[in-house]
């Protein structure tokens, strides 16, 4: 089985930007290259943070409103920090929450997740930047066809990987739900067969209807 990894789906090359960036070529380099955050390297390359439009736009946030019918907003240190920073290092989140190549999807949504961030540079071994993944690149694996999960499912998992024989277990997948149909010979087996089903790369979600001939689970001796 074969996952595709954090290097197969980062965008590279990275847009990025020198910690003395001044704000305004920030904005334009936001714009001219159509991203919404790029990273800020030191002069090895290696990421320090990260600026995106909502740190820029703490700019006008942070000022008093031209009508005078709002009031002027109450900002923490550091947000007030950011306000008046007028280049990347100043503006920027720090420090940079980086990803490897080498990771997996899963272990990048989770790191997106916990840290509630949109986007991981990617470094290398020496912690130079490689690229860049936001959630959108780790969502394209969903955007596999049925026919190819399909076909992974029954010649490397099943076949290869469990020696089942080909009549075993029939597979079914629509828009990345799979439904598994079949028999087999433990009942500890079919949460084997799930459990893999479940970490290849598109699926969705996956449904079992298989029997078994003997229940090794210590559970009830009825076949399912």
């Amino acid at each position: 089985m074969h996952h595709r990894t954090v290097g197969d789906l980062m965008t590279r090359p990275v847009v990025q930007a020198p910690r003395d960036m001044p704000f305004k070529e920030l904005v334009a380099l936001l714009a001219e290259c159509d991203v919404t955050a790029v990273p800020v390297v030191d002069g090895e390359g290696r990421p320090v943070g990260v600026v995106s439009e909502g740190d820029l736009l703490r700019k006008s946030s942070g000022q008093a409103d031209p009508s005078g019918l709002l009031p002027v907003p109450h900002l923490e240190a550091w947000e007030r920090a950011k306000a008046e920073g007028a280049r990347a290092e100043e503006l920027m989140s720090a420090p940079a929450v980086c990803a490897r190549a080498e990771w997996t999807v899963v272990e990048a949504a989770r790191v997106m997740s916990d840290r509630n961030i949109k986007r991981l540079p990617v470094v290398d071994e020496t912690d130079k930047l490689l690229g860049i993944v936001s959630r959108g690149d780790l969502l394209r694996v969903f955007l596999r066809h049925d026919d190819a999960i399909r076909d992974e499912i029954e010649r490397d998992l099943l076949r290869r990987t469990l020696r089942l024989a080909p009549s075993a277990v029939t597979v079914d997948v629509r828009e990345g739900e799979v439904t598994l149909d079949g028999s087999v010979e433990a009942r500890s087996l079919v949460a084997v067969i799930v459990r893999l089903c479940r970490g290849v790369d598109g699926v969705v979600s996956v449904t079992e209807h298989i029997a078994y001939g003997t229940d090794d689970t210590g559970g009830s001796a009825l076949a399912a």
